[in-house]
């Protein structure tokens, strides 16, 4: 699933929220709840337990952040059945604002791998909802210069 779509908030303030998953409840969908493993600084390596729901089954996946520089943000996730990716790319808009690039695979092993074709229609659906939810998250003026990022 690749998305692309640009939000009000500068690269910096994007990149400071996406780099924690403890807010991936706001705006990943199927995410239902990602606690953050650990109390080091948020950085390459910061772990997170997170409970997803894709197709209707719920997993436990252990998040972990395998990037982060200016611009960027990847995190992987492991699971029995699944291995996941989401990359992130962030850069400024002429207007202050950031053009985000959401790349997300997931990967079935064993039998899960049945389940390809249906997660690639749901995986649509979820691009879709969060790039709405980035958008409305970072899109708002009022939310980034109150201090909420």
């Amino acid at each position: 699933m690749t998305r692309t779509f640009t939000v009000a908030a500068a690269p910096p303030e994007v990149l400071d929220y996406l780099k924690d998953l403890g807010h991936a409840p706001d705006w990943h969908p199927g995410t239902l709840s990602c606690d953050r493993l650990g109390t080091e600084p948020v950085d390459v390596g910061a772990r997170w337990h997170a409970v997803v729901k894709i197709a209707g089954v719920e997993l436990e996946l252990t998040r972990e952040l395998t990037r982060l520089e200016p611009g960027r943000v990847a995190f992987t996730g492991t699971h029995d059945v699944a291995a996941t990716l989401d990359e992130i790319t962030i850069t400024p808009t002429g207007a202050g604002g950031s053009t985000l690039s959401y790349h997300a695979t997931i990967e079935f092993r064993g039998t899960a791998e049945l389940g390809t074709p249906i997660a690639e229609v749901v995986f649509e659906k979820a691009g879709a909802d969060a790039e709405a939810a980035l958008t409305r998250i970072l899109g708002t003026a009022a939310w980034v210069s109150d201090g909420r990022l």
